[in-house]
């Protein structure tokens, strides 16, 4: 077991939530999508817009957890020229105006091990990146990159789903930190939502193993679903919805709509 990493930004944001006695609103969107000012406009507008946590997807040509939104924003923003170095050089720009506001990047580990992942480690935590959740990387590769983020300051977030039983969680969660990220349904992003009560019996069997927040995703579309999910959880992660409306109607609609779910949770 890893010791305890110093206060990062996410357990700061966290303790605060918990003091307003509040579940919290955690946006993703991918960086570059549908081009690098946009997508940095976005980023930059998420705070002021009522998003408490932020994602930032890191673009892969082959995102196999992903539904058809999440893919085609992937794809975008690649073909718009969307490289690592360029998604970090957001972090660092969005920086620039806000020093409390937790971003995690989460995507998959290629994209990373091109990079080349000390090199990844040290450039995200200079650029003012809090974590990392990389989907296809399992707790039994921790070597590869989770032990290391740690080592470097970097809150490592797992995934948790309906199918990880109770003899396979405390392994999940044996070195995860920042927060606990509980995907509500089987299957890829964006396709269809929990029931609150499943969500509700899920959240208390996690918390018999973990003292860390749980942030509740996956096919959340409205602010009323949003409520509900952040009223049993710490936190309700929107992701599918959000990157639609970029796509379809721009980033001033994309931020209305993150307001409209911040209102909703508070």
């Amino acid at each position: 077991m890893m010791k305890a990493l110093p206060e990062t930004r996410i357990a700061r944001r966290f303790a605060a939530l918990k003091k307003q006695g509040r579940g919290g609103l955690v946006t993703f969107s991918t960086a570059g999508d549908p081009d690098y000012d946009t997508a940095l406009t976005i980023l930059k507008g998420l705070p002021q817009a009522g998003a408490d946590i932020i994602e930032l997807g890191m673009p892969f040509s082959d995102p196999m957890a992903d539904g058809p939104a999440i893919q085609k924003a992937s794809l975008r923003a690649l073909k718009a020229g969307q490289t690592m170095i360029k998604t970090l050089n957001m972090v660092r720009a969005f920086r620039e105006g806000d020093d409390d506001t937790p971003v995690v990047l989460m995507g998959y580990y290629n994209p990373i091990y091109v990079y080349g992942p000390e090199k990844f480690l040290k450039d995200a935590k200079a650029a003012g990146v809090d974590g990392l959740i990389v989907v296809d990387l399992p707790p039994e590769e921790e070597a590869e990159l989770c032990i290391p983020a740690l080592e470097a300051g970097l809150n490592f977030i797992f995934l948790t789903a309906p199918t990880t039983d109770d003899r396979r969680l405390p392994r999940v969660l044996e070195n995860a930190s920042g927060f606990v990220y509980y995907v509500s349904i089987t299957g890829i992003t964006g396709t269809t939502s929990a029931a609150a009560s499943d969500i509700e019996k899920a959240y208390k069997r996690l918390k018999k193993h973990t003292d860390l927040p749980i942030a509740v995703g996956f096919g959340i579309t409205t602010p009323e679903q949003a409520a509900k999910v952040a009223s049993i959880a710490d936190a309700a992660v929107v992701g599918s919805a959000l990157v639609k409306i970029i796509a379809e109607e721009g980033a001033s609609a994309a931020l209305n709509f993150v307001a409209s779910l911040a209102k909703g949770i508070r």
